[in-house]
């Protein structure tokens, strides 16, 4: 569990059926509260890439959530990819 207010390292790895990294086009990071609502979103480019179809993205954890829903997204052979994970929030340990 993460407190509110902290910056998170969201972090996602694009792969094949088989498990071999791709690199997608147009990928984007977009944040949704519990309620599947869209709270924010990125475009990201190479500077967030950390290797071949890892990205990663620093995020300031909202104060008023007690949970979010991260998708990574984008484009590989003409096709959508999408890694979704959560983050449940809390104010103080």
């Amino acid at each position: 569990m993460a407190l509110a207010g902290d910056t998170v390292r969201l972090k996602c790895h694009f792969k094949t059926f088989d498990g071999t990294a791709v690199e997608p086009k147009d990928v984007k990071l977009s944040i949704y509260d519990i309620n599947k609502q869209l709270i924010e979103e990125f475009i990201l480019d190479d500077s967030h890439k950390e290797n071949v179809g890892i990205f990663c993205f620093d995020y300031v954890l909202p104060m008023n959530q007690s949970e979010i829903i991260f998708e990574f997204s984008g484009i590989y052979n003409n096709k959508p990819i999408l890694v979704r994970d959560s983050v449940k929030i809390q104010f103080s340990k």
